[in-house]
């Protein structure tokens, strides 16, 4: 997909480039050509169900054009004072049990459709409510992973020395997390080997994943 001449990102995550179009609309490209079309299929699964999702426009190999979502992210509006810890956690519960009560597409009882990356940096505080992003770790599996996962990534935050004066906000909003969630244990373990499995994390990350554990299961 060509962009004009001279275009720069005005948005970069670990695996992609976000480039803003006309019309309202922004194209999403991975640096490392990975194919967005079954990511975008899942968006648009949980879009029939009215979940709050970017709406895709086109598709092509790494490319994905999508409506442009304005504001902050809920790590951003809870930072700036916008959210308490309690409200983030809940927040994110509730964006999960909407999620896991959407039909997966192949039907399998047991199976939900899973995020695999809900964190407060990949929700969008609009005007009109949170809208989730990043959906490139979506496939189908049990929702107990998914809550997993979210609480690994809460809990890795939380105890990284780099953000020492977001701990109290991320531990709180964990426990709310939690509170509001179902029970992640039977998730956990499969959670914590596809964390390991990352090659986005440095080994100073994945170092930290037994504590994470701890974190977690304290408050369970």
């Amino acid at each position: 997909m060509k962009l004009p001449a001279g275009a720069e990102p005005f948005a970069n995550g670990r695996d992609a480039d976000v480039y803003a179009l006309s019309d309202g609309r922004v194209l999403r490209r991975y640096r490392n050509g990975h194919p967005v079309r079954d990511e975008a299929e899942y968006m648009r699964h949980v879009a029939k169900y009215d979940y709050p999702v970017p709406t895709v426009f086109e598709v092509d190999g790494p490319d994905m054009v999508m409506q442009r979502i304005d504001g902050p992210t809920l790590g951003d509006a809870a930072i700036a004072g916008q959210l308490t810890a309690t409200e983030l956690g809940e927040l994110h519960a509730d964006l999960h049990r909407r999620l896991h009560a959407i039909p997966p597409p192949s039907g399998a009882d047991g199976l939900v459709v899973v995020h695999g990356d809900l964190h407060p940096l990949n929700v969008i505080a609009t005007t009109d409510g949170p809208v989730v992003i990043d959906w490139c770790n979506a496939e189908e599996g049990p929702a107990e992973f998914d809550v997993a996962m979210s609480a690994i990534i809460f809990a890795q935050v939380a105890l990284d020395p780099a953000f020492a004066e977001l701990t109290p906000l991320l531990r709180e909003a964990l426990g709310s997390y939690l509170a509001h969630s179902i029970d992640p244990t039977p998730g956990l373990p499969a959670a914590l080997r596809a964390r390991s499995n990352n090659p986005t994390l440095s080994s100073e990350e994945l170092a930290m994943l037994p504590a994470q554990e701890a974190l977690i299961r304290s408050h369970l």
